[in-house]
Parts: C-alpha cells; structure tokens; sequence
C-alpha cells in the first residue's frame, strides 16, 4: 500500500509554530542564499586582474570563472535529493563549511591551478547549499507564511547576483581583488552561526537506492549544456568542441528521461511534469532569466562602452532592476492571494515584456541612461511578481519528501535560462550589430572597418587611431549597437508573449497552498499507483 500523506509528513520535521525561530531560519538561508548567487557573478568584475595576477590568458580568466558555475548547475539535483534522503540540515552545515573553506583558500593561492580547485569546490559547496535553503522553507513554514518567505527566498535569488556584483566592484576599487572571497566568507559564517541552533532538520522517506544512474546522466547533460551555452558565443555554434558537447549532453539528456520514466526509484519522477504547476512554474522561470540574462549582457556594454562609465558604476545602473525585483518579490504573494497564481505569473510576464518594448523603443546614445531606465524599472517589477508565483509553483507540484528535488529543479531552470539567454540575446545583438554597421562605414579603410565590425568595444578602441574617420567609426558603431540592442529587446518582447498565452493556458488554477497540496497528494497517490501497476 502506498504510503498516505499523513505517514509522509511524519518523516520530516514538524511545521515550525515559533515566529522568532521562522524569522531565524528566513534569515539563515537568505543569508546562505546570497552568499551562493553573489559568487556567481562577483569575480566578472576582476578578470584584467585576474590575467595580470595569474599570467592567464582570456580564456583562462574565464574558466576560473565558469568552473564555479558549471560545478553548480552540474550538482545541484543529486545533491538536492541528497538533502531529502540524509538530512536538509546537516547538508547545509557541510555545505557552508566547504563553500567556506573554499572561498578562503581562494582568496590566498598563487597559482591559477589552485584557484581552478578552490572555485570547483566552492561550486560543490554551493550546490550543496541552494537547493536546502529552499526545501527547508518550504518543510518547516506553515501554509500561511510560506508564500512570505518564498517570496524573500526568490528576491535574494533574483536580486541577489546583482548585489553582490556591485559590492564586489567596491572591494575590486578600493582594495583589491582577493577581498572578493570576503563577502561571501562573511556571509557563510553568519548563516552557519544562525543555522545551527535554528535550522531544523528534516528528510524525507527513503525508498529504495540513490538512483546513481539517473544522478550521473544529469551531471553530464547539465555540465554540457551549461559549457555549450557559455562558450558558444565565442567560440561560434558550429565549432567542432560545442557540436561534440552538445550532442554528449543531448545523449545524456535523452539516457536521464527514458531511466527516470523506467526506474522504481527515480531521482526525479518525470511524471510529475504532468501538473500544471510544474510544467507552467519551470517554464516560466526558464525563459524569464533567460530573457534576464541576456537583458543583463547588452546592458553593460551599453554602460561601459557607449556611455564610458566604469563597472562599479554600470553595476549600480542596473541597481533599480535588482532593487524593483526585491520589492516586488515579497510583495507577489499579496498579489497572488487576491488574483489568483495564474493571473500574477501573467501580470509579471506582461509588465517584464512591456519593459522590454520600452527599452527597444527608447534605447538612444545620445538620450543616455534616462533611455533606459522606465523599461529597467518595470522589467525589475514584472520579474519580481512572476517569479515567486513560479518558485511556489514548482515547490507545491512536488510531495514534502522531495522538496530537496523541487528546490534543485527551480534552481536549475534559472541557471539555465540565464546561460541560455546570454547566448542567444547575446548572439542577436552582435549579428544585428554585424549587420548594420557595415553600410555606415563607407571610405574607411577596410583593416579598421573589419575591426570596428568585430564589436562595438573594438569599434570604440580602434576609433582612437582611426584619425578623420575616428568620428564616422564611433556614429556608426553607436547606430548599430542600438539596432542590434532593438532586435533583440524585441525577439525578447515577442518570446514573453507566447509565455504570457502558454501560462494563461497552462498556468495553475488556483493560488491557495493548501489546495496545491491536495492535489499533489492526488498526484502522488496516482504515479505510485501506476509505478506499482
């Protein structure tokens, strides 16, 4: 006989009634959240630094980078399910004693060697951490406050890169860059301090072996796509080490479904895609921070080359998005309580997608920042109410005893999506710029025109040389970074359209927890029945 909800809750730790100890654990997660997604970002702002540091090429600089990266997205579903089988807790305190560990040892290596160690465990240490501080808001909540904390869980996420890349420009200027791994030693410290007495511990019913098979395949799928999608545009789609990675990862991809669809115990049931909340909430978080990231990339060479601010000071012109992001997060779950999941996913969806259109519309050189800003400003706002609907979304598809899976799923959705809105809004943009400026370079000579069209930042810097053409060289440039800036705001405007009508669709019906519960014990009763049968 299948195992009924009430045995299942049973397995984990009881809903936590003390106000002060929710609001321990809120903080002990956000903080261990923030320390996670800050380091994501933070070393972006330290790469000449890096290369002097280290004698490292470019290409060097950014595997020093992305190694943390792809360690994270590679683990974060078997270490979530490892939360769920061993204990949320005592996987958090392991896995902030090793980001720990790590990011000190980073701060102090000589060799680039060693730093590539120190940012691979960091990553172990970071997937080893994101997905618990959800599931353990999610175990340890009551019905009533944990759209709340989801909604600050999902403002730390999604505003949380940006912050921490503002903060690690300030050290970068006014230190140097080995006092980045202060920030989130500090921050790992302070969450463990408050995670031991307050954290609670909870797993969930153990039923069969780890599914070793189903953990390796996503690894493999995961780290090729996560690599494809960050090297892509620069070494090109066709080059022959991004169509072998790609197909390894399609392989293991395809090699992770039809296990899971075979397997008794799978690491992540794929049936229960089938629900609406899943299916709508993963979907939409995907596309979202795809749509983010590639917002995020067209953005700082617009700052930084078009207007010549600095990076400390283009990071802070993305601060009212990050800002607005936060504050909409926590105040969602209002939203959604008075119109509904669905409608408050659509709601945000259509104000992101409308700051999209305002920045296609509006984006001038000569107009600067004030061009930019309405449609940052309502991209903030429409991101903050979609997602925490989303994350809840997706939490609530899944039963108690594998929230640690849950938690990994979100999590993986908003690492891909933004790798994969890097790649393609970041493709579109440097085509659309390829494309136009080419016609405005008329009479000059052909060795600067050929540099000035490899990218606006060569345009600027060849310019310099370029004596009575340097003039004709920067217009251009600035003309076609602005219309190759439109055509991807509005293939972005036009991709949040269709998300806008799938959700309306597809989106969940209804926005109290408690019902998304029902029918996730109805859904569960249903797939074990048939795993049964």
């Amino acid at each position: 006989m299948p195992a009924t909800a009430t045995s299942r809750a049973e397995l984990t730790a009881p809903v936590i009634d003390d106000p002060r100890r929710r609001r321990a654990i809120l903080w002990a997660v956000c903080i261990a959240l923030m320390a996670v997604v800050a380091s994501v970002s933070g070393l972006n702002v330290a790469q000449p630094q890096l290369a002097l540091t280290f004698g490292a090429s470019h290409g060097q600089v950014l595997w020093i980078i992305n190694t943390y990266t792809l360690t994270l997205a590679a683990l974060l579903l078997p270490l979530g399910a490892m939360g769920d089988r061993i204990g949320r807790k005592p996987v958090l305190l392991a896995g902030l004693a090793l980001f720990g560990v790590a990011n000190i040892a980073a701060a102090v290596v000589p060799t680039f060697e060693l730093m590539l160690g120190a940012r691979l465990l960091s990553g172990v240490g970071a997937a080893m951490i994101m997905p618990v501080t959800l599931s353990v808001i999610t175990a340890s909540f009551p019905d009533g406050d944990r759209s709340k904390a989801i909604g600050m869980w999902t403002a730390v996420a999604g505003g949380g890169g940006i912050i921490g890349m503002y903060l690690s420009a300030l050290l970068v200027d006014v230190a140097n860059w080995r006092w980045l791994f202060a920030l989130p030693i500090v921050l790992t410290l302070l969450s463990a301090l408050i995670s031991v007495p307050a954290v609670p511990n909870s797993r969930g019913e153990v039923r069969g072996r780890f599914d070793v098979i189903g953990a390796l395949t996503s690894v493999i799928a995961a780290v090729g796509f996560t690599f494809a999608l960050h090297e892509a545009p620069a070494l090109g789609w066709a080059d022959p080490l991004i169509l072998v990675t790609l197909g390894v990862a399609v392989l293991a991809a395809v090699g992770f479904v039809v296990w899971e669809l075979r397997t008794p115990h799978p690491l992540l049931n794929l049936r229960y895609f089938r629900t609406r909340g899943l299916s709508s909430g993963a979907t939409l978080l995907l596309v979202l921070f795809g749509v983010q990231g590639g917002v995020s990339l067209v953005l700082y060479p617009f700052f930084q080359v078009v207007l010549g601010w600095s990076g400390l000071l283009a990071t802070l012109g993305m601060m009212p998005m990050a800002v607005l992001m936060m504050l909409a997060s926590g105040l969602a779950p209002r939203l959604a309580a008075r119109i509904g999941t669905r409608a408050s996913m659509a709601t945000g969806l259509t104000i992101a997608g409308g700051g999209l259109a305002l920045m296609a519309v509006f984006v001038s050189a000569d107009g600067g920042y004030l061009t930019v800003l309405p449609g940052l400003i309502a991209m903030g706002l429409g991101a903050g109410l979609a997602m925490t609907p989303s994350t809840e979304a997706i939490t609530s598809s899944l039963p108690r005893e594998q929230q640690g899976v849950a938690s990994a799923l979100n999590d993986l959705t908003r690492e891909f999506g933004a790798a994969l809105g890097i790649a393609l809004l970041g493709g579109l943009l440097a085509a659309g710029y390829q494309h136009a400026i080419g016609s405005r370079l008329a009479g000059v000579p052909a060795d600067l025109a050929a540099t000035a069209g490899e990218g606006i930042a060569n345009a600027f810097e060849v310019s310099e040389h370029a004596g009575e053409h340097a003039e004709q060289i920067v217009a251009a440039a600035q003309e076609a970074f602005v219309l190759g800036w439109q055509q991807a705001m509005w293939v972005g405007v036009a991709v949040m359209a269709v998300l806008v009508l799938f959700i309306l669709v597809r989106g969940p019906k209804s926005h109290r927890t408690s019902g998304s519960d029902e029918r996730t014990e109805v859904a569960v009763e249903a797939i074990a029945s048939q795993n049964e049968s």
